[in-house]
This record gives structure tokens, C-alpha cells and sequence, in this order.
């Protein structure tokens, strides 16, 4: 198949560039020079030349304090974005594969979000994004919208300063005698590479519709900085830091979980345990000792 991916260059893009060409598919990446998905004419000018037969838009305004300090532009590029990917897609006869997050929803339910739960997002980003997806899924038959979480990658992710959470948290416990993580919010942390091969396998169905992607299993941010620094052998003093150390400017659910419920129906559910997704991609086939202080 003939696979444009927009946002081609990004930390989750990257990954599906390579899991769509080891496919063997003819893939198209596209960055925001050759496309601007905020504007129907960029994405009317760019996308039909080409003909694919599958698009793949993994670009976003991903930064949440900046959507709530700029929530027209959020709205523009998360929202309007997504429905003009949806009308050229829909013109063009092809798939529009729709990346989506886990912050459409508050946190309060306390246990894994299956695809049939009511999203209530707390701030703009996931408002914006919720927006997309309506507009996707009310736009185009052809679509799968797949909502993930917690991504982290081996390509820079601009929007979190090009370090991913894994090279961030290894970089401070060289800079620090102790390093301090956040407890109360609780995540499913996904590797864009074991993501992007899932999206290849769902790509490949035709039982379009919404689906929640994220590697199995929970953690907080303090424990999966645990599991890094005990699979990488890091001596360093982790200490979970206190309520109000790193005050959030932006309201965020404190549990973000998805269960992957429409991938299981379809026996489509190829994502391991997220120690798994930690150890592929510290390229660590057997576990390590734990150097961490507590």
C-alpha cells in the first residue's frame, strides 16, 4: 500500500516510517513544510498528488500549557486539523488513520478506560483532541482513531524538549545525587516502535472505528523511573516528590489508563506489558539488578 504519514519526522512518525516500510508498503512522509493540516488547502494542495491509500496523521499541538495559553491555534491544528485530513481522505477514497490520547478523559473512573467510556477532558489539549476525533469519526467512514498514552521513542519529540521521558530522567540522575518523580499520576508508558508495528497489524483490517492503543499494565511516573534506572544499573537516590514540589499550571488526570478492548476483540492486540516495551527498547533482553536508593 501507498502510506502517507504525516508528522513523518516526529518521535512517533519516525517509528511508523520504518514499521510501514519493513511491511512493504510504499510510505510518504510528510512534514509541516510540505503540509499544514491547520489549512484545507495546504492538505488539498498536498495530500491528493500523491494517492495514497492510507494517511496517517500523527501531527498534533501536543504541548498542553502552550493549548492553554493559545486555544484558538490548539483548536485550529487538534480539531479543524483532523476534520480536513477527514474531507481529503474522504475525497481521495482512502483510510485515515487518527492518532488520539488518553487526556480526553478526567482520571476519575480509577480503573482502565475501555473505548465505550464518556470522555470529560480536564483542560484545552484534550478538549481540542476530543474535537478531532468527533469530527473524524463524523466525517469519513474509513478511519480508525486510536486514542494512546505516555509515548516515549528513540526520535526527539519537539514538544517535550526533544528528550523523551526515559532520556530525561537518565540524563538528571547523572547531573544529581538524587532525583525526585511525581507519584500521584498513573500511566500505561507505551515505546512508539512496539506502537507503530500495532498500528501496521490494525491497519491491515477493515473494522474501522475507535480503538485504544497503549502498552499493558500501569505504573506511576515514580515507578517507571524505578524500572529505568534497575534495568540501566544507575545508582542514584529516587524519592517521590511532594504534592505540591512540581505544582501542574495545567489540570491533568491523575490516572490515564486505556484497556485495549476493540484491538482484544479483534485479536489484533500485539502490545506486551510495559516493563517489556522499557526492556526493548533499553535493548535489554534479561533483567538487571536494581541499583536504586529508596
Amino acid at each position: 500500500m501507498k502510506i502517507a504519514i504525516i508528522g513523518g519526522n516526529g518521535q512517533l512518525g519516525c517509528d511508523l516510517v520504518q514499521a510501514f516500510t519493513a511491511n512493504g508498503d510504499q510510505v510518504i512522509p510528510l512534514t509541516h513544510s510540505n503540509l499544514e493540516i491547520a489549512s484545507l488547502d495546504s492538505a488539498s494542495r498536498a495530500l491528493p498528488p500523491l494517492q495514497p491509500q492510507v494517511i496517517v496523521n500523527t501531527a498534533a499541538m501536543h504541548h498542553v500549557e502552550n493549548c492553554e495559553r493559545e486555544p484558538e491555534r490548539a483548536f485550529a491544528v487538534n480539531a479543524l486539523g483532523a476534520k480536513n485530513l477527514a474531507l481529503v481522505a474522504r475525497d481521495l477514497g482512502c483510510v485515515l488513520i487518527h492518532f488520539s490520547t488518553d487526556y480526553v478523559f478526567d482520571g476519575s473512573k480509577m480503573c482502565p478506560y475501555v473505548e465505550e467510556d464518556v470522555p470529560r477532558p480536564l483542560n484545552v489539549y484534550g478538549v481540542t483532541k476530543l474535537a478531532g476525533e468527533h469530527f473524524v469519526r463524523g466525517s469519513l467512514e474509513k478511519h480508525f482513531v486510536v486514542r494512546t498514552s505516555a509515548l516515549y521513542g528513540k526520535s526527539p519529540c519537539r514538544a517535550k524538549g526533544g528528550l523523551s521521558f526515559v532520556e530525561l530522567i537518565l540524563k538528571l540522575a547523572k547531573e544529581r545525587p538524587e532525583v525526585r518523580v511525581v507519584a500521584s499520576e498513573v500511566v500505561s508508558p507505551t515505546y512508539t516502535a512496539e506502537l507503530a508495528r500495532q498500528i501496521v497489524a490494525l491497519s491491515c483490517s477493515n473494522a474501522f472505528g475507535l480503538y485504544h492503543a497503549t502498552a499493558e499494565g500501569s505504573c506511576s511516573w515514580y515507578d517507571f523511573a524505578r524500572e529505568i534506572f534497575a534495568l540501566t544499573n544507575t545508582k542514584v537516590s529516587l524519592q517521590v516528590a511532594g504534592p505540591n514540589e512540581f505544582p501542574a499550571k495545567v489540570p491533568r488526570p491523575s490516572y490515564s489508563v486505556l484497556e485495549n478492548r476493540g484491538l482484544k476483540r479483534l485479536g489484533l492486540n500485539l502490545l506486551r506489558p510495559w516493563r517489556d516495551g522499557l526492556r526493548n527498547y533499553l535493548g535489554i533482553t534479561g533483567a538487571c539488578q536494581a541499583a536504586v536508593t529508596p
